[in-house]
């Protein structure tokens, strides 16, 4: 299920979440950076042969483009979460108004290969940040406050604060990388073209040294690599979600032919597409209600670290 949270563009948007039922994995698009926050159940986030479990209590980050997700409530209550979501130049009107107004100097000397590797992160709440969203979580159920901008840019502000002024952590690394609007334009159209079938030359005005060299800084992968595996990535969610043909979603996923898909697949999951929705089907009949995927184990340089589990 394809779904786009991030609706609206102009001023930070503040929004929460509840999940009544359990709706299986979801291909999640957004345009802007998201910070989130688990009131309540767990979630999974999806990468390739493995996925990264979130409980309450968890302060998350999403990267701008897909991510593939699935929001999981708690014995008898739904699934709650509140998303507050941002651009660079907010982002930079924000900081620029700390420094300015209470002298906040922000620096982060933190960097990990969770950083480098994947599009979000995610670390338990500290004190102050817990009380912050259970604070926020009040100010939700007044229907006046989901109308004031300014009341969404000073929660915005307290937000941004609680993180920048923390002890340097990979919350605070990804939020501080988000303040570069060329970064933010490069990774815009990079997301915009991942099932469009165009050439380096097409997608970008850099010359192809130039365009390959930031495009590894950034997604630590060569472009025709990195754009493989995402396109192999929404064909898993496909399989699983779905009822289309190998041959159709091979064509969806933009790969040029069925036979070229199949062998791309089974070089990145070590099954075909036919085996793996089989085995997801087992699966699915053998659990109690909320269906899991079942997949091979990680390659071997990408073990499961504490917060991650092998799918």
């Amino acid at each position: 299920m394809n779904v786009n949270l991030d609706q609206a563009a102009g001023q930070p948007m503040i929004v929460k979440y509840v999940e009544t039922s359990h709706n299986g994995i979801q291909s999640l698009s957004l345009s802007r950076y998201a910070i989130g926050y688990i009131l309540r159940g767990e979630k999974y986030i999806y990468y390739g042969d493995k996925r990264h479990r979130l409980s309450r209590g968890d302060l998350f980050y999403l990267g701008m483009g897909h991510h593939y997700t699935e929001d999981i409530p708690e014995e008898g209550h739904p699934f709650e979460q509140i998303m507050f979501y941002y651009t660079p130049s907010e982002l930079q009107r924000i900081l620029l108004h700390l420094n300015i107004t209470y002298g906040l100097n922000i620096s982060n000397d933190h960097t990990c290969e969770n950083c480098r590797s994947f599009n979000h992160v995610v670390t338990p709440a500290w004190n102050p940040v817990r009380s912050f969203f259970v604070h926020t979580n009040n100010y939700l159920r007044d229907e006046a406050f989901l109308r004031d901008e300014t009341a969404e840019n000073i929660k915005m502000t307290e937000l941004i604060y609680l993180i920048s002024s923390h002890e340097d952590c990979c919350i605070k690394s990804k939020l501080l990388s988000n303040i570069d609007t060329a970064k933010e334009n490069f990774e815009q159209i990079v997301y915009d073209h991942i099932f469009r079938d165009i050439s380096i030359e097409e997608l970008s005005h850099r010359s192809l040294t130039s365009f390959k060299k930031e495009f590894k800084r950034l997604f630590s992968l060569p472009p025709h690599k990195w754009y493989i595996r995402q396109r192999l990535m929404h064909s898993r969610l496909l399989l699983i979600s779905t009822s289309k043909s190998i041959s159709e979603i091979g064509v969806e996923c933009t790969f040029p032919n069925t036979s070229h898909f199949i062998k791309l697949f089974k070089k990145e999951y070590g099954l075909t597409p036919a085996t793996y929705r089989n085995r997801h089907l087992e699966a699915a009949r053998k659990s109690s209600g909320q269906p899991r995927i079942t997949e091979p184990a990680p390659h071997a340089e990408e073990q499961p670290g504490a917060a991650e589990e092998a799918v």
